[in-house]
């Protein structure tokens, strides 16, 4: 059997792998979330006086 040191394991290239592709997704993510949010129109306070004024 084996033994090994606490300083001789480490997450490798499978654990790089997995990270950076978390970090690619949620970059995607949240520049997918900010273009939705830039095509929201949200009504304001001088939208809404003009409309009662007519």
């Amino acid at each position: 059997m084996t033994v090994l040191a606490a300083g001789d394991v480490s997450p490798g290239l499978l654990g790089f792998t997995v990270v950076a592709l978390i970090g690619v997704a949620l970059y995607l993510l949240i520049k997918s979330m900010n273009k939705q949010m830039s095509k929201i129109k949200v009504p304001h306070a001088a939208d809404k006086d003009d409309t009662k004024a007519e």
